[in-house]
């Protein structure tokens, strides 16, 4: 990973365009780890603990990538960290509750979210300059997919059979679409 210059990018995609894909992405992988901390300090010790472990280890690593990304391209996170802290384990463990099954719909809400998310910073940054910013879409594309697999565990594991699960997913959805377009800018 090198460093960005100061100076803005050639074209739509601006340095600060990728300083708030790099934010936001942070935002994100940091919102999952704690909701994957409160899933696990609810039902850690359940039957899908060693699942939600798995998807959480994975989380980790995502996050991981993009503290290395914050410092290679010198951005700042997002002021809102203490609250989405608060909130994702809130939401985590609150899903939990409902069961195994809350906790998978949780899963599929916010990842769906995400994924979608991450497409269309893909098709940004392809429309650019697919070379130039060849290392920030491999990761983008990576996680995306690893998103995907994490949305398609919790349907695997009966999310759908979440009493309300349409409400519980659009409010997440609805939370998961606030969180992005205050962490993109705040």
């Amino acid at each position: 990973v090198r460093p960005c210059s100061t100076r803005a990018a050639p074209g739509r995609v601006s340095r600060p365009v990728v300083e708030r894909i790099i934010r936001v992405d942070h935002a994100g992988e940091y919102g999952a780890n704690r909701i994957y901390a409160g899933q696990m300090a609810v039902l850690g010790r359940s039957s899908v603990g060693p699942v939600i472990q798995q998807m959480w280890n994975q989380e980790k690593d995502h996050l991981k990538k993009f503290n290395e990304l914050m410092l290679a391209y010198r951005v700042r996170p997002t002021v809102l960290l203490p609250f989405w802290n608060v909130a994702g384990f809130v939401l985590g463990a609150g899903s939990a509750l409902l069961g195994k099954k809350g906790a998978m719909a949780c899963t599929v809400a916010v990842e769906e979210s995400i994924s979608d998310h991450y497409n269309n910073q893909i098709r940004t940054l392809m429309e650019e300059d697919p070379e130039k910013y060849k290392e920030l879409l491999q990761v983008i594309k990576q996680f995306r997919d690893e998103e995907r697999e994490h949305h398609d565990i919790g349907l695997e594991h009966d999310a759908e059979a979440t009493p309300a699960y349409s409400v519980l997913k659009t409010a997440i959805q609805l939370g998961c679409k606030a969180a992005i377009f205050l962490s993109e800018r705040i």
